[in-house]
């Protein structure tokens, strides 16, 4: 039988979707607020993988992805994922001009094999946190790098948000 022991800390990471960078400010700083500060900040990149968010949150979307300097555990990445939406709530309801969501916080966690992102759908590759909230294992560390699986989105997927992760990786690996 197998001892029970406690999980290695984690590095939480939020990606941040908006259609104006004065909205991705407004979103960082409140997630500064929440988390602590950012360790590192990924390009500012073009969305432009799925029509899916068009409707709620509008056109031309541009994708950040943020790492936080301090450690979590991985069993508090539910309640991140409740104050994320908290904060999206409260952002839609404060920034000027803004369509019903201005902003999309999809935080996860950066380890020594995986990056795996929270959500609030269920699907068969995930796995219930507790809280309404589900984790998925979104890429694997594996030959000195990291590799989307078949589930997992088409931005993820790419070599800049795989090359971003990797530095996440290097960086959590300092702070252990």
């Amino acid at each position: 039988m197998g001892e029970v022991s406690r999980p290695e800390p984690v590095n939480l990471i939020c990606a941040v979707l908006a259609g104006r960078e004065d909205w991705l400010a407004a979103g960082k700083a409140r997630l500064v607020e929440a988390f602590g500060p950012i360790d590192l900040e990924s390009e500012h990149w073009p969305f432009r993988h799925t029509d899916y968010y068009r409707e709620e949150m509008g056109g031309g979307l541009i994708r950040v992805i943020y790492s936080f300097q301090d450690l979590i555990g991985p069993g508090d990445l539910a309640a991140v994922k409740h104050t994320t939406n908290r904060l999206e709530k409260e952002l839609a309801g404060s920034l000027k001009d803004a369509p019903a969501r201005p902003l999309n916080l999809d935080p996860g966690y950066v380890e020594a094999s995986k990056m795996v992102l929270a959500t609030t759908k269920n699907y068969s590759h995930r796995v219930y946190l507790g809280d309404g909230i589900y984790g998925e294992s979104t890429l694997r560390w594996r030959g000195g790098r990291f590799e989307p699986w078949e589930w997992t989105y088409p931005d993820y997927s790419s070599p800049g948000y795989m090359a971003f992760f990797a530095r996440v990786r290097g960086l959590y690996r300092e702070k252990q």
